[in-house]
C-alpha cells in the first residue's frame, strides 16, 4: 500500500448543544435551527486551524424518554422518527458543503422501508458533498434504556438486507481527514464495537451520546469519562465525545445529561472538555500524521501485542441472544424491551459467572427481575403496554 497524501492538522467541533425532546416535527425543526447555528460559530469562532468535522450527540434532533411518567411506546418514537434522505439530513448536508466539512451525529430515530414496524438509534456522517456517506445502527443498545431495534434484535433478517460482515455492522470511511467511524453511547461502555472500529482501520471515532449524570458524567463517578479514554487509548484512535448541554422536557431535570464532552487523543490523553451541564462547542485539533506516527512503534502497542486465541471462549457461546425482536414483533415499551434479561441473567448465575448474594438460588436471581419489572409497572413507573 502506498503512502497516502498528507493530512494537515485540523480542528474538529464537538457540540454540546440544549435539546427540546420532541414531541412533533416542530420541536425537530427548533432543535436543528439550533444545531446548524452552532456549526456557524464553531467554524467561525475556529478559523486559523480550520474546522473539517463537527459531531453532535444522540438524539439531538428528537431527543429521548426514560422510564417514568413521561415514557414514550413505540408509537409516539414512530411519530417523530426520520429518514435519512429526509429534510432534516437535507439541511445538514447543505451546511456540510456550505463549509467543505463533515457532519458527524447520532440518535437520529430512523424509519427504516425495509422494516416499517419499527425504528433504529441511527449514527450518521454527511460528507462535503452535502451526502450521507456512512451510516451505523447502534448496536449495544441497553437492555433498559433505548427502545430501538439494535441490527442484534433482528440479527438474521438484518444480514440479508443489510450484511452482516463486520465491515458492514461497523464501517469505517476513509477520507482526506482520516479514517473515521461512529459508534453510539452504551456502545462505549464496553470494548467490542470501538474495537471493531479499530480493526476496520478507526483513526478517529465520532461518539454521540445522551449519557445522563445517574450513568456516571461528573466526578467522583466519572464512568462516561475513564471508559471512552481507555476505549481511545485501546484502539489507538482519536474518540469524539458529544453530550447533551441541558435539555426542555416537563418530566426531566435540565442537567439530566449534564455535559462533558471530550476529545481524547489515540494516548488517551484528554485534549479539550467541557465539564458542566451548559451548551458548549470544543475546538479539538486533530493531528493524524502524529496519530500514524504513534501507531508505527512496538512498544505499548495496543494492537501488535494482540493474542486472540485464548478468548475465543468469551464469544463462541451468546449470552444476550440474539433475533429477540423479528418482524412483527418490535419493542412496544422499555418493559418489553427488558424481557429477555430475564434468561440472561439466568445463564449467568448459572455458568458460574455471576454468584447470588447469600442465601439466593440461581431462579431467585432470574425472577427478581421479573418481580421488579411488574412492580414498577404496578406504580407506573414502567409504561405496561403501548
Amino acid at each position: 500500500m502506498t503512502a497516502p497524501n498528507r493530512i494537515d492538522k485540523y480542528t474538529a467541533l464537538v457540540v454540546q448543544p440544549h435539546v427540546h425532546v420532541a414531541e412533533d416535527r416542530d420541536d425537530i425543526t427548533r432543535n436543528l435551527d439550533r444545531a446548524l447555528n452552532m456549526i456557524d460559530f464553531g467554524v467561525g469562532y475556529f478559523w486559523e486551524l480550520p474546522a473539517k468535522l463537527a459531531v453532535f450527540p444522540e438524539y439531538f434532533m428528537q431527543g429521548v424518554t426514560t422510564p417514568g411518567k413521561g415514557e414514550h411506546g413505540i408509537d409516539s418514537f414512530m411519530k417523530k422518527a426520520i429518514t435519512l434522505d429526509g429534510p432534516e439530513m437535507q439541511r445538514l448536508g447543505d451546511k456540510a458543503r456550505e463549509y467543505g466539512i463533515y457532519i458527524a451525529g447520532g440518535g437520529v430515530i430512523e424509519r427504516v422501508p425495509e422494516f416499517p414496524d419499527r425504528w433504529f438509534n441511527t449514527a450518521f456522517i454527511i460528507g462535503p458533498s452535502g451526502e450521507v456517506v456512512l451510516k451505523y445502527h447502534k448496536w449495544h443498545i441497553p437492555a433498559s434504556i433505548g427502545l430501538g431495534t439494535s441490527p442484534h434484535d433482528i440479527f438474521d433478517e438484518y444480514r440479508e438486507v443489510f450484511g452482516g460482515d463486520i465491515s458492514q455492522l461497523f464501517p469505517v470511511i476513509d477520507t482526506e481527514i482520516g479514517k473515521l467511524g461512529t459508534m453510539t453511547c452504551h456502545d462505549g461502555c464496553t470494548p467490542e464495537v470501538s474495537r471493531a472500529l479499530g480493526y476496520n482501520g478507526a483513526e478517529v471515532i465520532c461518539h454521540p451520546v445522551a449519557l445522563q449524570e445517574v450513568e456516571g458524567v461528573s466526578q467522583p463517578w466519572d464512568f462516561w469519562m475513564f471508559t471512552r479514554r481507555t476505549r481511545a487509548h485501546d484502539n489507538m484512535a482519536y474518540v469524539l465525545g458529544s453530550n447533551w448541554g441541558t435539555v426542555d422536557y416537563s418530566y426531566y431535570p435540565r442537567a439530566f445529561c449534564p455535559g462533558g464532552s471530550f476529545g481524547i487523543d489515540y494516548t488517551g490523553m484528554v485534549l479539550r472538555h467541557a465539564p458542566y451541564p451548559q451548551e458548549q462547542v470544543l475546538g479539538v485539533t486533530i493531528d493524524i500524521e502524529g496519530l500514524r506516527e504513534h501507531r508505527s512503534r512496538c512498544n505499548h502497542n495496543t494492537w501488535v501485542d494482540v493474542r486472540t486465541e485464548g478468548f475465543r471462549q468469551i464469544y463462541e457461546k451468546p449470552i444476550y441472544p440474539a433475533n429477540q425482536f423479528p418482524s412483527g414483533r418490535p419493542p412496544r415499551t422499555l418493559a418489553d424491551k427488558m424481557g429477555p434479561v430475564k434468561e440472561v441473567f439466568r445463564d449467568l448465575y448459572g455458568r458460574g459467572q455471576f454468584t447470588p448474594p447469600a442465601g439466593m438460588s440461581v431462579d431467585d436471581m432470574a425472577n427478581q427481575h421479573e418481580r421488579r419489572v411488574k412492580a414498577a409497572q404496578a406504580i407506573g413507573t414502567l409504561k405496561r403496554d403501548d
